[in-house]
Order: C-alpha cells, then structure tokens, then sequence
C-alpha cells in the first residue's frame, strides 16, 4: 500500500529535550507540526546522562561518606561496595525517569509523532526511511549529539565503555581508564574511584575541566589528585591484551597499566551526518555543522533552525529546552524571525566539590574577586574546606559579569550568582543583601569586597561590616 506524503508548518527531527520543547512551542503558537524520531526513546538525560551519571554519583557520595566519617568521630569499617547493587539501583531508578519522559512523549497527538528517520531533499522538503515524504514550511533540526570513540581505541573492542554503555553494565569493573578530562569524564573517574574502581584519568591536553580560569583550574586539578591520579598532558599507546586494555604513556608523566575496562569520555558531536544537510544549501563550519544565528537559532536565511546538542552550543539539558522554545516559535513564525536574548551562560559539574561556571571569563581589564574556601567556616564545619571562587567584574561601576566557582554547594550559589548576573547587580549591590551565618553562600563575602575594594566603591555599611563573618 502506498504511503502518503505528510504536509506541516513546522517539521522536527529528533524527539529529546530541544526537539519536545521546539514541537511544543510551535504547535502552541498554532502551528501545524511533526516530531519525527526513529525510536521515541526519551531524552539523553533521562537514559545516558544527567539522571543515570547523577545516581552513581550519588552511590559514590553515600560510600565517601562513610570512608570520612572517623573525621567527626564517628567508627565505621571500610565500606564494603556491591557493584551489581549499584548499578541495579541506578538503573531502576534511572528507568523511572525513562518511562516519566515517554509518558509525556506519549501526550503529544499521535498524527504528530512519526517514527522514522529523516533526511532532507532540499531546504523545505523531508525523505522518510519509509518512502514518505514531509513537505514543510519551515524543519527544526533537533538530533542531539553521540559519543564519539577516537580510531586508536577500536582495537579496544568490547573494552570500551561511553556514556551510553557504562550504566548498562551489570556490575562495576575493578579497574577503568577514563579517557577525557572533560565535565563528564571528571565526575565518572572521581564516582568510580569512590566507588572503589581503581581509576585514572588520561587527556593529551593540559587543562581539565574546559577551565580558562587557571587558578580554579589548578585547585581543581590539586583536590582531584588527592583521590585519584590525573595523567594531563600524555599522549598514548593502546593495546588490546587477554585480562583488558594496556595503556602507555609518555609526557607531563610516564608509564604504563592494565585496565579491565575504557571509558572513552572524548566528547559527543552533535550528530548530523545522515542528515544530507548539502541538499539544504547551508554554510557548513569546517566540522560539518550548519552556521546558525544563536539568537535565533536560524541558519542563515534558510527556514531551517539547529538547536541542542546538535549545534554544540551550550551542550546542557536547560540550553536545549530555552533554545528549543526560541526555535519553535520562530519556526512557527517564519519568515517572521525574531532574536531573543537567551541570557547568560550556566555550566555545573558535579564533582565533589561541584564546579560552577557562570556568564563571561575574565577579559582584558576585568576586576577579579577572589576566595578561598579552605578556611570558610560552614566548609570546616562539614570538613568539606577546600575550592577556591573566582568572581569576574566591570572595572567601572563593580557590575558582575562572570565566575568560576569550586567548592561545597556551588550547584546551588551558582544559580544565585547567575540569578545575580543576569539582573545587572554589582557586587555592592549584593553586599547590601543578607547572608546567613553559617552558610556556605558566606564564603562570596570576601570575593566580593575584593571587587568593591579594587573598583573604589565603598562598601555598604548597613549590612556588610565588612569581615570575616565569626563562629
């Protein structure tokens, strides 16, 4: 029987975060739509990243906790950690929110949701896998991003862990090679090493973390190697032998080790290439990923929008949704498009202590704030004191512009300060607001009296008396 062609005002292709939020953006602004996806099956965050990375972490805490209790005097054996508990409880939970994301695919009007994979004949024109073709006035595409495993380690076979294995295994391997000091590669290697799996950390880079704050970076790098050693900067050989992986390497050190498994944390380029994006006629950058507008998401003048992981800008689940709104409703409106300011950056990386980036780095001229949290007193009262902020300013009037932040609870005062940025406040300002004592949102105090101080605005009296907040 032959299929029918489908018309639309807007097509997606790809049904995670960025693609639900574009579908719905669109089709509230009334707007006829299509969400094509060859599998339906939930965002990257529900199934292989956030949520499942975060139940590990969560272990690893619980099993941290216990090795340090002695520090508060409280006597309790080496933890003893069951592998194939962890990844049982991780998975269960992680399949709960797997199965909350389908439920809300599963809202979305079944005319609406195509199962199939989609590449493009011209700009406005879609071929299906199953003969159909999509004529659209506008496509948003929507596909995501996937792990991607450098040629040296195929040899590795079934060695080889990503993202998108290592939750599948059933119990935890006794010894891993994480391979990227990225946000994600960090956060695995210091959970499993917690964990108990003997870990290390391998990038032919020399910074971690993506940091262009060095001094972070270098705390960073120090706190880490406490727990678990950071080979940065090597270059490697691999080998394939009967008991694992043998990696040698040479540079800022050298040496040599057999690991049970490899966990390639590498990056994840947006995933694009079965698109046949040269039928569209769109500006290509030289890694094959449409030239876009990021204040509207539009590719050139195409009627055609790139957002979430696909586009590789701000790679992060809240990123996805705000852009996947800002393209369905300029989709949805085309040739009617309209720049909205998508606000300030926010990045966190959960480690132990969290890492927060917020909006720019410190340029040219800019008036830095710092404080070290290794004397802060809700951070030595938990016995969690170390990190380091770093608070970026206007060299004129004080106005916050940036931060990187290490150290206990910055998942949490990151969003403040970034709350803080975005509504123009300078760091007088904030001084004159309360802070509670003991906090950890205290430790901000010195960073910011830093910047009144090297700005020559006065401090506000009123509340700040300007030290360090005692016991």
């Amino acid at each position: 029987m032959e299929q029918t062609d489908l018309h639309c005002d807007v097509a997606i292709i790809g049904a995670g975060t960025a693609g639900l939020a574009a579908e719905r953006a669109a089709r509230t602004a009334g707007a006829s739509t299509l969400l094509i996806d060859d599998r339906f099956a939930g965002t990257t965050c529900a199934n292989v990243g956030c949520m499942p990375s975060k139940l590990l972490i969560a272990a690893a805490h619980a099993a941290h906790a216990v090795r340090t209790a002695s520090v508060f005097g409280i006597i309790a054996p080496e933890p003893v950690v069951d592998g194939v508990a962890v990844m049982a409880r991780l998975r269960l939970e992680r399949d709960r929110f797997v199965d909350a994301t389908l439920s809300s695919i599963e809202q979305i009007p079944a005319d609406i949701r195509q199962r199939a994979r989609a590449h493009f004949i011209d700009a406005t024109t879609l071929a299906l896998d199953d003969d159909r073709k999509v004529f659209a006035k506008a496509v948003v595409i929507a596909t995501g991003s996937s792990p991607t495993v450098p040629p040296m380690f195929k040899v590795l076979g079934d060695r080889i862990l990503t993202n998108e294995t290592i939750f599948e295994l059933r119990d935890l391997p006794k010894s891993v090679a994480v391979i990227g000091a990225g946000p994600l590669g960090l956060e695995l290697a210091q959970a499993l090493a917690r964990l108990g799996v003997d870990t290390a950390v391998f990038d032919h880079a020399d910074g971690i973390a993506g940091l262009k704050d060095t001094e972070v970076q270098a705390e960073l790098r120090a706190i880490l190697e406490n727990e678990l050693p950071l080979h940065i900067g090597v270059e490697l050989e691999v080998q394939a032998v009967v008991d694992g992986a043998r990696l040698s390497w040479t540079g800022s050190t050298k040496g040599a080790q057999t690991f049970e498994r490899v966990l390639v944390a590498t990056g994840r380029p947006p995933q694009l290439k079965d698109l046949n994006l040269h039928n569209t006629g769109l500006a290509l950058d030289k890694k094959g990923v449409p030239l876009f507008d990021p204040a509207t998401l539009q590719c050139g003048a195409a009627p055609i929008f790139l957002i979430g992981d696909a586009n590789a800008d701000r790679p992060v689940l809240h990123e996805a949704s705000s852009q996947g709104a800002i393209a369905g409703q300029n989709a949805a409106g085309f040739p009617n498009v309209e720049p909205i300011d998508r606000g300030g950056r926010l990045s966190i990386m959960f480690t132990d202590p969290p890492l927060a980036v917020i909006g720019e780095p410190a340029g040219a001229g800019a008036v830095i704030g710092s404080a070290s949290y290794a004397d802060q007193g809700r951070a030595k009262v938990e016995a969690r004191n170390k990190g380091l902020v770093r608070i970026y300013a206007a060299p004129t009037d004080g106005r916050l512009t940036g931060a990187t932040l290490l150290g206990p609870g910055m998942e949490h005062i990151g969003h403040l300060l970034a709350w803080a940025i975005e509504r123009g406040e300078t760091a007088s300002g904030l001084l004159d607001l309360p802070f509670y004592h003991p906090t950890f949102e205290e430790g901000l105090k010195s960073a910011l009296r830093d910047i009144c101080k090297k700005v020559h605005s006065p401090l506000p009296r009123r509340r700040d008396e300007g030290v360090a907040a005692g016991g």
